[in-house]
């Protein structure tokens, strides 16, 4: 008889397969998956708690600002989920609208907004619904760690889809709409801040300016007008140094003037009104303009501006020794091109005003692109919206 084979020793045991690495987005995967139940849980609870609390006092006159309050709670959950949903599964989701500031002018307002808030609700619907997808994700997730690890890659993925698909229908903006809501509201805060600074600056201006000026004239004149009987020679002289400081203070009142809205550019528009700025660059500026139409006064100002913001940059800082600004209109913007042959670097970090300038144009749907190498050149593209001037005109 053949003798049977020696059964094989522990050494000689076949070895387990290997376990497949996983990559860093799978892990982030199921680190969200797992998480999913304490968050979950967290949430139904606080909205289980807040809306029976709510309703249970609604016959008082507390019940409505308890559910008031438990909305507000709502967003700042939402707001944590889309910061998990964005660590974890790289998940991009723009903030929704935020409560607008009218609701805090009073009690009753700031009630009613929050009251009518969708946002709030659909980020307390997304907290009540993710317990018992919460519970499931958890499971699946936990058991396939240990006895379907082939699998879990594409169990973890299949889950997390599930899990973006929930972030995106109640966490993100609902729509197009609410979107463009929170851009309006953000380019209403810059255009009034400003309006706050522009006004600040031009307080400044005439305290420290034409103000004072024209105090130290009032006081010559006071002088001159004491001295003209007994020393009309001298209160000759004081009125003439008056008539020089009123030619000042007029000058002075002129220059801000034009800071405000210069009159050629209202009377003329942006291609006499950029010609008459070149001569305050301290590089030689050539300037082409092409365009068809005049756009609308708002348009021109916020060009006229960007425009003489960024010379007074290549006059500071560029080491330029020359400078072309080119203007000119597609069929639906209004194109700027700025460009100078100097050092370069210029960045929105560095405090020369580029930043301001981004914001500006952002609050009327522009914006500003800049390449600027070390070493130069320096290219400054403006991209503003055409608006015809009738647009703008009241009716």
């Amino acid at each position: 008889m053949t003798p049977r084979p020696a059964a094989p020793t522990s050494d000689d045991a076949p070895l387990p397969p290997p376990r497949a690495a996983l990559s860093a987005s799978t892990w982030k995967e199921i680190a969200h998956l797992l998480t999913n139940l304490p968050f979950a849980l967290l949430g139904f609870v606080y909205v289980s708690v807040w809306l029976y609390t709510g309703l249970l006092m609604a016959i008082t006159v507390i019940g409505l600002p308890v559910v008031a309050l438990g909305l507000m709670g709502c967003r700042e959950y939402g707001k944590w989920e889309r910061a998990r949903a964005r660590a974890l599964l790289g998940l991009r989701v723009e903030e929704p609208t935020p409560l607008r500031r009218s609701t805090y002018g009073g009690f009753l307002p700031w009630l009613w907004g929050v009251l009518r808030d969708p946002v709030a609700w659909r980020h307390a619907l997304f907290a009540f619904v993710r317990l018992p997808w919460g519970v499931l994700t958890f499971t699946v997730t936990l058991t396939a760690l240990f006895v379907a690890w082939p699998g879990l890659p594409w169990l973890a993925r299949g889950l997390s889809l599930g899990d973006r698909a929930m972030v995106r229908g109640l966490l993100a903006p609902s729509d197009e709409l609410e979107r463009r809501i929170a851009q309006l509201e953000a380019g209403r805060r810059v255009v009034t801040d400003t309006a706050s600074a522009d006004l600040r600056r031009i307080e400044r201006d005439l305290h420290d300016g034409a103000q004072a000026r024209l105090v130290a004239l009032a006081m010559d004149l006071g002088l001159a007008k004491e001295k003209l009987t007994e020393d009309p020679e001298a209160a000759a002289r004081m009125v003439d140094e008056a008539h020089g400081e009123v030619k000042l203070a007029l000058q002075e009142l002129r220059d801000l003037a034009r800071g405000i809205h210069p009159a050629i550019l209202t009377d003329r528009g942006l291609g006499p009104a950029l010609s008459a700025l070149t001569p305050r660059c301290t590089v030689p500026v050539t300037i082409h303009t092409d365009l068809p139409t005049r756009p609308a006064p708002a348009i021109e100002a916020i060009t006229y501006y960007t425009v003489s913001e960024l010379l007074q940059n290549i006059s500071k800082h560029s080491k330029a020794t020359h400078a072309t600004v080119e203007l000119w209109h597609t069929p639906h913007r209004l194109m700027l091109q700025i460009t100078d042959n100097g050092q370069g670097g210029a960045t929105t970090t560095h405090g020369t005003g580029l930043a301001g300038l981004t914001e500006r144009l952002g609050s009327v749907d522009g914006l500003l692109l800049i390449h600027s190498p070390t070493g130069g050149p320096t290219t400054i593209t403006a991209e503003l919206p055409w608006r015809d001037r009738h647009e703008d005109t009241p009716r």
